[in-house]
């Protein structure tokens, strides 16, 4: 086997279901197996995955980890992966029919490498756009599309599950990377459709993700305190001061209610809206800081 996709999921049946039709429909790839890590769903997940065992076209294996925990879900996986090459993909995404062969490709040298591709967010899978010079990313390792061989995954001891909440533990995994002498390519070709439907992206929902953002920031920080680390999660001191300056912690509830009134115009509304997110984000970040991050 050289090829392993790793999807880590929980509670997005119809997502993950999209996901694996668009594995079976690869072309060109070589002979690719699929983990997918249940992080604990209580919808139709296992269903899905059961479903496709017997008429996918590609190994297919499951793992369950009950406690929510995106990085020990997909250690799991790894765990038992057979393939000399991971490819780390998220559950709501469609792949096109060369994705696999794309990153496969890249691995036919011996260096130390970790491959990312375009990901091109989108609000349905119907929509299929060219990835643009817009879609490049400078990120190191962004598991929505992103591989690495095994054994440097390996030699890192993969990903660190204290990061136990939304964000930060793909970008630790770089950073060992790095530090491990594995250089980064980007394939333009292994680019991926990332569904991202308004009706799921709620404003509630992306709240959440911001607190939990901004707390494994701060645990990020204090693991590795370094300049690159600290621009990269907005933790120093010109940041902080502009988003206090800018949407201080007492107007956030003011924006909250002109992001969440039908009655405001769009445009303020999405201003709103941002200057919502970002305040969350730095007053949490602030406070997960001072507090040394006891998350």
């Amino acid at each position: 086997m050289k090829v392993s996709v790793v999807i880590a999921t929980r509670d997005r049946a119809t997502f993950l279901a999209r996901a694996l039709d668009s594995l079976a429909a690869q072309r060109g790839a070589p002979a690719f197996e699929v983990i997918v890590a249940d992080n604990g769903s209580t919808d139709d997940t296992p269903r899905v995955i059961a479903a496709r065992l017997a008429s996918a076209p590609f190994a297919l294996r499951s793992v369950v980890v009950p406690q929510p925990n995106r990085a020990a879900a997909r250690n799991r996986a790894v765990e038992v992966a057979a393939g000399e090459i991971v490819v780390f993909v998220d559950d709501d995404v469609v792949l096109p029919e060369a994705f696999v062969a794309a990153h496969a490709r890249r691995y036919a040298v011996p260096a130390p490498i970790t491959v990312s591709g375009p990901i091109l967010n989108v609000p349905s899978p119907e929509d299929r756009p060219q990835p643009t010079v817009a879609n490049a990313s400078r990120a190191f390792l962004c598991t929505c599309n992103a591989s690495v061989r095994r054994v440097d995954f390996d030699a890192v001891a993969g990903f660190d599950e204290r990061f136990s909440l939304y964000g930060w533990e793909d970008t630790d995994l770089g950073i060992r990377l790095r530090r491990l002498g594995v250089r980064r390519e980007f394939a333009w070709d292994a680019y991926l459709y990332h569904i991202k439907p308004p009706a799921t992206e709620t404003l509630d929902v992306l709240l959440r993700k911001t607190v939990e953002k901004a707390r494994m920031a701060a645990r990020l920080v204090a693991k590795d305190p370094t300049t690159r680390t600290r621009l990269a999660t907005g933790a120093y001191a010109a940041n902080l001061a502009r988003a206090a300056a800018v949407a201080p912690p007492w107007s956030l509830g003011w924006y909250g209610r002109l992001a969440r009134s039908e009655g405001t115009p769009a445009p303020l509304r999405a201003f709103a809206r941002a200057q919502l997110l970002d305040g969350t984000y730095a007053r949490e970040l602030r406070r997960a800081l001072h507090e040394g991050n006891d998350a």
